[in-house]
């Protein structure tokens, strides 16, 4: 045992888990880190691609894909804490798009068969994921509104940044479809955290990349926390895998070196368009927030 505490023995079994990943082929490297009372452990296993030799570095980035919500969270509670968005209001003042929201009678519905929202969206929604429309688990074609919202690449499914529309195009687009549920009454991952995105760079005047390095990233020191690498960097770069759905093997979703995630993106998605490497998520985790009412 450690003087901060750590055990020897668990830090053992937990990179005998991990390591049990990449032995098995599920990924080919992972990174952990382990931060308590001053003492920080970090574990580097297996290698960033399947078919070359580069080992997971402690610099390697990631996409974090939805790591990126909580970091969203803490840019909203900026904008509360200056008193620029308040947690109850609607969100109608600066997201007209959203104003005079339709629900599904049922939502497996027709998407004309609708009732009037009961209440406007608020703010506290978007960050509780209960505004009435998000992801579903299902099939793409499993209910018309999926459907509807696939043809609008509004994002429900993996993070694809260069597929979607620009935040002004993509909030339209989502104004367009009616709520799956009455804002407030029903928990649905993932959308309400795109939508405070698109909030985040209005109430605040700037992009959300730029709020975002401004107001967290650089006073952070969080240097390779962004919504795209750069050239110099994508050596560093993991390439990401996904498990093809009819055969069951691991397929390369995006690679590092002329993939999604090399360019700036269309949308840069407050839901899960991040990249970021442990240390700088580290610095994230580790900062204090006065608590909020």
């Amino acid at each position: 045992m450690s003087i901060s505490g750590l055990s020897k023995a668990r830090l053992l079994r937990m990179h005998d888990v991990m390591a049990g990943y990449v032995e098995r082929g599920e990924v080919p490297g992972l990174v952990t880190l382990i931060s308590r009372r001053g003492e920080v452990h970090v574990d580097l296993i297996g290698t960033q691609t399947f078919d070359q030799s580069s080992p997971i570095q402690r610099d390697t980035i990631f996409r974090i894909s939805s790591m990126t919500k909580p970091i969203i969270a803490v840019a909203t509670m900026i904008l509360v804490e200056e008193c620029k968005i308040r947690l109850d209001e609607q969100v109608d003042v600066l997201l007209p798009e959203l104003a005079e929201r339709q629900v599904l009678k049922r939502l497996d519905g027709p998407l004309d068969e609708t009732i009037p929202a009961k209440r406007p969206i608020t703010v506290r929604d978007l960050l509780t994921f209960r505004m009435g429309f998000g992801q579903l688990m299902a099939p793409p074609d499993a209910y018309p509104i999926l459907n509807a919202s696939n043809d609008q690449q509004i994002g429900m499914g993996p993070p694809s940044p260069s597929q979607m529309p620009p935040p002004d195009e993509w909030i339209r687009r989502l104004g367009r479809l009616p709520l799956m549920h009455q804002p407030g009454e029903q928990w649905m991952y993932n959308t309400g955290s795109d939508v405070l995105g698109v909030l985040i760079a209005r109430a605040s005047g700037q992009p959300l990349e730029t709020f975002l390095r401004e107001r967290i990233f650089e006073p952070l020191d969080m240097r390779d926390t962004s919504f795209r690498v750069p050239e110099a960097s994508l050596d560093r770069l993991t390439t990401s895998y996904w498990r093809d759905p009819v055969s069951g093997k691991l397929t390369v979703y995006d690679k590092a070196v002329g993939g999604q995630w090399s360019r700036p993106p269309a949308f840069p998605s407050g839901a899960g368009g991040l990249v970021s490497t442990i240390d700088d998520y580290l610095a994230f985790g580790q900062i204090e927030l006065t608590p909020f009412l």
